[in-house]
């Protein structure tokens, strides 16, 4: 029992159910009185200043210690807006009649925050977007651009113009060499939905590459409509669809190049029938090393083997520059300039993982080249072959004869690449134009060859851009069989037979400049591009984000 304050008996039950305050340790104890505050709730923040604690300000000139106190160069007039300005924040606006590849490398280079709204292009279905089909939608289409040799930039652009077609704008597409990943989030406060693929074959297909294209630019037009299920059904059809020219005559197109590159370094008929049947062997003791399941790297190895055996047995017979030029010409069909063009322009375009991978795959098949060709040379040289090193300085130049020749390799290229009919004429002129500019600005104006290589690269790209902003299609059909006859064929053969010879310092001197001209094709072909997107106005999709220079941090 205990005694309440009016003085009368109170059990600790009735103590505890009536007045429930007490039994706090905190409990204010009867007969102490404690002003009572307003209306406001009593401050809890244990940095509040207690009441009756008066607190000296530091002077101007006294440093601030407290973590606190507001800094003496504060003001609320004066501090930046917290949030949105009442100007609002400055909206992007797209120019409409661009093509989609400007448009989707536009937003993808920008926030996501600062992206404008999706276009309400594909109708959604009923219950909203069926979202793991179309990332799969998307995925598909990006493989087989990716497998096609397209840059890294290009594919992220067609898959986030996929998936925004069909309204899923928050999405961010990521391709690397073999794997490709989106992630979907549809708000801030849901859970991201993620897939990949893995593109473990690639193959070089310039038609269905195209195609592709057109299926994207179908997906983004807003006069046309195209269901998921449509979507499928083309894009089966795109990968059902037969090459469009039989294996014997891509064989015939790459004698053809063989010989249009030897006649191109001064070989006459004879080599040109040399060099063809040279590369014609090698083309088909590849396909057989192919069908037994041998890596790519042992059959250009077995490919470079037939025009160099060639070439030393016209050295034996003694027909003098003709073995040097069949085995250029044979250099000529394999050189990977498509792979290389690829990687530098993903390298320039902040694709460095990429880019990486592809300069290896680069590396890995010229090592290949290399081991065949220094076989049959080493080889060739112990029996007695007399091949000279110097047989570059001396080719005859043939202006009209090496046009002609520079425009059949280029169709011959083209041809090899799978492309369309209907690009194989205008790849055909753009090859002559490079030529023609190269001749120009190397014979007739003794400039170097890396920067005649360079120009007439540039001029290739920027026409080739052009011609595929026309069209509304990919600019590798019409970019990467035009640089066919700049390729440095005669610089690395010269290289690998000075090595061939022991003469390593020669050697290495030509291999490093083929190098460089591979470099310079490279880089001329991906300014030339940038070029046309920075002066027309079609290829103007707003400001393109670059990143930002990290100045070695």
């Amino acid at each position: 029992m205990t005694q309440a304050e009016d003085g009368k008996p109170r059990s600790d039950e009735a103590r505890t159910t009536y007045d429930p305050e007490i039994t706090s340790e905190f409990a204010i104890p009867a007969g102490l009185e404690v002003p009572r505050g307003g209306g406001e709730p009593e401050t809890t923040s244990e940095f509040a200043v207690p009441s009756g604690l008066h607190t000296r300000q530091p002077p101007a000139t006294e440093a601030e210690g407290s973590a606190f106190t507001l800094p003496s160069t504060y003001s609320a007039q004066d501090a930046p807006p917290a949030f949105t300005p009442a100007t609002g924040v400055p909206a992007v606006s797209l120019i409409k009649d661009a093509p989609w590849q400007d448009r989707m490398r536009t937003m993808l280079r920008m926030p996501v925050t600062e992206r404008p709204a999706p276009e309400p292009v594909q109708r959604a279905e009923e219950g909203g977007p069926a979202i793991p089909r179309v990332l799969d939608l998307t995925l598909r289409i990006g493989e087989l651009l990716l497998a096609g040799g397209e840059g890294a930039e290009d594919v992220e652009a067609a898959m986030f113009a996929v998936c925004r077609s069909y309204g899923l704008d928050r999405c961010e597409p990521n391709v690397t060499f073999t794997l490709l990943s989106i992630s979907y989030q549809p708000s801030l406060v849901d859970d991201p939905v993620t897939a990949s693929r893995t593109v473990r074959r690639r193959a070089t297909d310039y038609t269905r590459l195209a195609a592709v294209f057109r299926l994207v630019d179908d997906l983004t037009d807003p006069e046309t409509h195209v269901s998921l299920e449509e979507a499928y059904r083309r894009l089966a059809e795109i990968r059902r669809n037969r090459h469009p020219y039989p294996g014997w005559a891509l064989t015939l197109a790459s004698g053809l190049l063989a010989g249009s590159a030897s006649v191109l370094v001064g070989g006459d008929v004879l080599v040109f029938v040399a060099a063809a049947l040279g590369a014609m062997l090698g083309d088909r003791l590849a396909w057989l090393c192919a069908g037994r399941g041998l890596p790519e790297f042992y059959q250009f190895t077995v490919a470079a083997m037939p025009p160099a055996a060639i070439g030393v047995a016209f050295a034996l017979a003694h027909v003098g520059v003709a073995g040097s030029a069949v085995v250029t010409g044979g250099l000529f069909a394999l050189l990977p300039g498509r792979a290389l063009v690829a990687g530098v322009q993903d390298g320039l375009t902040g694709y460095y993982i990429t880019a990486s991978a592809r300069l290896l795959e680069v590396m890995y098949f010229f090592v290949g080249i290399v081991t065949g060709v220094l076989i049959v040379l080493y080889f060739g040289v112990k029996v007695g072959g007399q091949l000279n090193p110097d047989a570059a300085l001396i080719v005859s130049q043939r202006p009209v004869v090496q046009i002609v020749a520079s425009m059949l390799l280029s169709l011959t290229f083209a041809v090899l690449l799978q492309q369309e009919r209907s690009t194989v004429v205008w790849v055909t002129l753009n090859g002559g134009v490079a030529w023609s500019v190269y001749g120009a600005m190397h014979v007739a104006g003794g400039i170097s060859p890396v920067a005649s290589t360079a120009v007439a690269a540039g001029l290739v790209g920027l026409f080739g851009q052009l011609l595929s902003r026309y069209r509304f299609a990919s600019a590798l059909p019409y970019t990467t069989a035009a640089i066919g006859p700049l390729l440095p064929g005669s610089a690395t053969y010269f290289g690998l037979l000075n090595m061939a010879q022991n003469q390593v310092d020669k050697g290495l001197v030509s291999l490093a400049n083929a190098a460089s001209l591979a470099m310079a094709i490279a880089i001329g072909v991906n300014l030339g591009s940038e070029i046309s997107r920075l002066t027309l106005r079609i290829g103007s999709a707003g400001k393109r984000r670059a990143a930002k220079r990290t100045r070695g941090f």
